[in-house]
């Protein structure tokens, strides 16, 4: 993986841009997450409806803290013994940081802080939270190859970073903070 393309694609999310980038267990589609027309793009492009929200990723707790300040502390630190690393938190956000064209019909947002190489290098080089959803259309299984993506979002995304997915072998596992139990596991 080049600097040069973790550049480009954090330079075309700056500019309203869609992409393509490898995540811990299949390929991901990413936005700005504070462009609403960027994410509206990107749900076109996913054929996902906006009702459901999407998830953020970020490449430090500092990038999510916001999202923290208002969670009881023995939930922070539930949640950073995670972080780093392929678990998504859904968080509340009473002070509604994040816009509700990322969050759908929820009151809440999912985050995940990442310890894949390329994710938190997007991450840093945008400078912030990314979108981070499934390179797949709405109830399509997700792309796990860069050949997929190629065939199926070449001409409908701004970059395509190359690279290498991490060792999940399926999406990273979904937690609330109300339960023991995976949202999604």
């Amino acid at each position: 993986m080049g600097w040069w393309h973790i550049r480009q694609a954090a330079r075309a999310m700056h500019l309203g841009g869609v992409i393509a980038y490898p995540t811990e267990a299949v390929w991901g589609l990413g936005c700005d997450p504070f462009n609403e027309a960027a994410v509206h793009r990107l749900l076109k492009i996913k054929r996902r409806p906006l009702h459901k929200g999407l998830i953020l990723v970020a490449s430090s707790i500092q990038q999510v803290q916001p999202l923290l300040d208002n969670i009881a502390p023995e939930d922070q630190v539930r949640i950073k013994a995670t972080w780093p690393g392929p678990v998504t938190w859904i968080l509340p956000d009473p002070d509604n940081l994040i816009p509700t064209w990322v969050k759908g019909n929820h009151s809440s947002v999912a985050v995940r802080v990442s310890d894949h190489y390329q994710v938190k290098s997007l991450c840093d080089a945008f400078g912030s939270m990314i979108i981070s959803t499934s390179a797949n259309f709405s109830d399509k299984h997700p792309a796990r190859d860069k050949m997929k993506v190629s065939i199926h979002f070449k001409n409908k995304v701004d970059v395509i970073v190359p690279g290498e997915l991490g060792k999940l072998s399926r999406p990273t596992k979904i937690y609330r903070l109300d339960s023991l139990k995976p949202v999604r596991s």
